[in-house]
């Protein structure tokens, strides 16, 4: 529609010129003595009109040729900028595919290519990464080295890359320092760079960092709560393990411990266990009636018979309590029948100990009958069980 109009109007002044010029007798005369030239009205439009067009071309044609070489460059760099995204995309889309030495040579290519600082560092990067894929680890810290001169400014990217590159070659000491380095920036420590720390914590055995580390993910709901409360744990049995010389440094990891983790029943036995290995069998009763009373388990009840000292009738009166509500417990008869035989309680300890292994028999519960009877003097009965035992260990062995 627009063209129809344009056009219609075009033939319009196209009809009103050729109409004022048939009918326009106008004359101009110009006068340089000695020179006198007469024209047309219509001539001298129709020249000044040309004249007006070829100023105009020209003006152009001198505008365009002053700027001609600007443009040249400017084409020149945006081929070269593009050439350059290109090999990145080749680059990113071979990494992603698993194909690194392709990928490690696409980053390389357009590192040698003009390219804004962001594009040289991702280039970097992921040229990094691949050879550290193909475990060509001189090569990846050149690129790293590279990613730093060519992008200084991208700090956090580079220092993420290098200490989550460190890590998987299980060098956590170098990879904290260079997350150090990236707090003293004063980059706000994100997720990502907590879950590199954790890591690399983990790897360092650093179990109080750890735990730490774990609470401020869990604050920001950045990891499974199965994972936490598996790797809370392991870093709180690591804990105990590295206490078992020291009962004051143990009491006061115990007492600091959350009360939800007091729950777990894993932790409260390797807690006992802590507190028997120090023969301190009192605060290792404690640890397991608490748990025991809070949550019932089988391996806490076991462990109940493995410390005695002189409350042992207590612990009997407490474990028979127990058998009221769990009365097939072949882990709690097991441990009433060490008690008994500790007590010297000969027929209430026999009695325990075979109940336990018609629950579910086991080489513990054979061994602790086979000693209880070498202890009322009955030798015979005292070696079938041994024997017993030893059979249904080394079973048990071949099933693992």
């Amino acid at each position: 529609m627009k063209v129809a109009v344009w056009l219609l109007a075009l033939f319009f002044f196209a009809v009103a010129v050729t109409l004022g010029a048939r009918y326009n007798s106008g004359y101009v005369l110009v006068v340089s003595p000695p020179y006198r030239i007469e024209l047309s009205l219509n001539l001298l439009v129709a020249v000044l009109l040309a004249l007006l067009f070829v100023a105009y071309f020209a003006v152009r044609l001198v505008v365009v040729t002053s700027r001609l070489p600007a443009e040249v460059s400017d084409f020149r760099a945006r081929q070269r900028r593009e050439k350059a995204h290109a090999a990145m995309m080749d680059g990113l889309r071979a990494f992603f595919e698993g194909r690194y030495a392709k990928a490690e040579r696409a980053c390389a290519a357009a590192l040698e290519m003009e390219q804004p600082p962001e594009m040289a560092a991702i280039n970097a990067t992921i040229a990094a990464r691949s050879a550290h894929e193909l475990r060509r680890y001189s090569q990846r810290d050149e690129f790293i080295d590279k990613a730093e001169s060519s992008a200084p400014d991208e700090v956090t990217l580079r220092l993420m890359t290098h200490a989550e590159l460190l890590l998987d070659e299980h060098r956590p000491d170098e990879a904290l320092k260079l997350l150090d380095a990236l707090r003293t920036t004063g980059t706000r420590q994100h997720t990502a760079a907590l879950r590199l720390e954790l890591k690399a914590r983990q790897l360092s055995r650093d179990w109080v960092a750890v735990l730490d580390l774990l609470r401020q993910l869990e604050r920001r709901n950045a990891l499974d709560m199965n994972l936490i409360r598996q790797w809370r744990r392991h870093a709180h049995l690591e804990g105990f393990k590295s206490r078992t010389q020291d009962p004051q440094a143990l009491k006061e990891y115990w007492q600091n411990i959350s009360p939800l983790d007091k729950k777990d029943s894993k932790l409260a036995a390797a807690a006992a266990h802590a507190y028997a290995t120090l023969s301190d069998c009192g605060a290792a009763h404690q640890i397991i009636e608490q748990s025991l009373d809070d949550r019932w388990d089988s391996e806490l009840a076991e462990l109940y018979g493995e410390c005695v000292e002189n409350d042992a009738i207590r612990q009997i009166e407490r474990a028979e309590a127990w058998l009221k509500s769990h009365p097939n417990d072949a882990s709690l008869l097991l441990a009433l029948g060490k008690l008994c035989t500790h007590c010297e309680l000969w027929g209430k300890a026999q009695n325990y100990l075979e109940a336990s292994l018609s629950v579910e028999p086991s080489y513990t519960a054979h061994l602790a009958l086979a000693r209880l009877y070498e202890k009322v003097g009955r030798p015979e009965p005292a070696k079938d069980h041994y024997d017993k035992g030893l059979e249904l260990a080394l079973r048990r062995l071949e099933l693992d």
